[in-house]
């Protein structure tokens, strides 16, 4: 089961992510939190998301109430214990200083919200995609170097 986290105020473009996902990734469990504060309280484990689990992506929107996306990115990638989570920036702004601010803060990806809701759902199954692949690679290569030890 992959734990996908997404950090959205958008209620429309939450659903637009629920759509891609929900008929092609059923082994997937989708956490939506509205701003950055919630964000970081789900990572940490902080009440009310004391039993959260430790999502394998989170799809970060930039422009949130209270700690912006900004803010949210720089705490992932400055904490031991959660920058090994991959961060796929998922933003309106094309502005070339965002996306290099995002890259410079440790962003895995930035993708820009397309204005066309194919183009999106296609975009936000591709960041799954992708991410599954990369696990079935590391647990692959893992298994590998297991029996080479033996």
């Amino acid at each position: 089961m992959l734990h996908l986290l997404l950090v959205e105020d958008n209620p429309g473009d939450v659903g637009l992510v629920r759509e891609a996902l929900k008929k092609r990734h059923r082994a997937l469990q989708l956490h939506v939190v509205s701003t950055g504060e919630d964000a970081l309280a789900f990572l940490r484990h902080q009440e009310p998301y004391a039993d959260a689990p430790v999502p394998d992506l989170v799809l970060l929107d930039l422009n949130l109430p209270g700690k912006t996306g900004y803010d949210v990115l720089a705490e992932i990638k400055q904490d031991p214990g959660l920058r090994s989570i991959p961060v796929v920036v998922l933003t309106t702004t094309d502005k070339r200083r965002d996306i290099q601010r995002c890259y410079a803060l440790g962003a895995n990806a930035y993708i820009v919200k397309p204005m066309e809701v194919e183009t999106f759902l296609h975009l936000v199954r591709a960041s799954v995609e992708f991410l599954r692949a990369c696990k079935g690679l590391v647990q692959s290569l893992q298994g590998s170097h297991a029996q080479h030890r033996r």
